[in-house]
């Protein structure tokens, strides 16, 4: 009997691991995502975070680690992560961004913006940033969001709807119409 036990649990803990490692995004970083695009075009989705940031780690955790927001952001983009006060160097539209500003000392702690950030205009974090196939950038949305509050962002972006909507009104109606499938 306990044998029998034994391998029920372990075969709903395997169950319980694969669901978990397919809920996980395929992250990259600018650059990979900019070459990538060169092969096959795709919108990027950029999560723009800092080490400090406490929301940033619950994106990750509620929303990103949603299954249904993983499956749906692989499926449809290319996710990156940017570290928005690392060093990381980036290469995007023909210039060079780095954090010269940087100090290794104070990594996990509170450090200087990345000229990434700054040209993207990001103001807070997380920040979750938004580009189109041809890497231009189309809008960033700054704050935590749940799988049901990003859900409309993701698919607007994904499927270029938000190209038709161009007044407040067309918005309205259809932030109205929406009908969320990602849930908590």
């Amino acid at each position: 009997m306990r044998t029998l036990l034994f391998i029920a649990l372990m075969i709903v803990g395997a169950g319980v691991q694969a669901q978990e490692a397919e809920s996980k995004i395929n992250w990259m970083t600018m650059n990979e995502a900019l070459e990538a695009q060169k092969e096959t075009p795709k919108n990027i989705i950029m999560d723009a975070y800092t080490d400090w940031c406490g929301p940033c780690k619950m994106l990750d955790k509620n929303t990103f680690g949603h299954p249904k927001v993983a499956e749906f952001i692989n499926e449809n983009y290319y996710p990156v992560k940017f570290n928005a006060e690392g060093q990381e160097e980036i290469k995007y539209k023909d210039e060079v961004f780095a954090n010269p500003q940087y100090k290794a000392e104070l990594k996990g702690k509170r450090n200087s913006p990345h000229e990434f950030a700054r040209a993207l205009q990001i103001s807070g974090y997380p920040s979750i940033v938004f580009f189109d196939e041809k890497g231009e950038l189309i809008a960033p949305l700054t704050g935590y969001r749940t799988p049901a509050q990003i859900e409309i962002f993701l698919k607007i972006f994904a499927k270029d709807e938000y190209k038709k909507l161009t007044t407040e009104k067309a918005w309205n109606e259809y932030n109205e119409n929406f009908e969320p499938t990602f849930s908590k």
